[in-house]
């Protein structure tokens, strides 16, 4: 048997845009997704703190130091500049490395995304 279970998450970072015209994902500081070990392409959840929403999309690395992180395309609409965000990767394994395994976990300065 396999089973979900968070591989990666990034803990309450600040949106700094929502870019309605672009193609769509989600562009997050490239040292973020390092230290909380998500690849470029990766499907992620968000959770929006401030207004309940949950949506799905990918990564594509914005950049380093920058403290990005913008929404694209349609779910620029789920969210506001500002808003607290948990971004989290799921991994499939087998339920016994699931039980062993420990997952990336990233807790950045809130108020500038930037890892302390």
């Amino acid at each position: 048997m396999q089973v979900h279970v968070v591989k990666s998450k990034i803990h309450r970072v600040k949106v700094t845009g929502a870019d309605l015209n672009y193609i769509g994902s989600i562009t997050i500081d490239e040292d973020l997704m390092e230290a909380a070990n998500i690849i470029e392409g990766e499907k992620v959840q968000i959770v929006n703190n401030n207004n309940g929403e949950r949506l799905e999309t990918y990564v594509i690395p914005g950049p380093r130091n920058s403290g990005e992180i913008t929404l694209n395309g349609a779910a620029a609409r789920k969210v506001a500049k500002g808003d607290i965000l948990i971004i989290i990767s799921y991994g499939i394994m087998e339920i016994e490395e699931a039980k062993k395994f420990k997952p990336s976990l990233v807790f950045p300065n809130e108020k500038t995304n930037l890892l302390n």
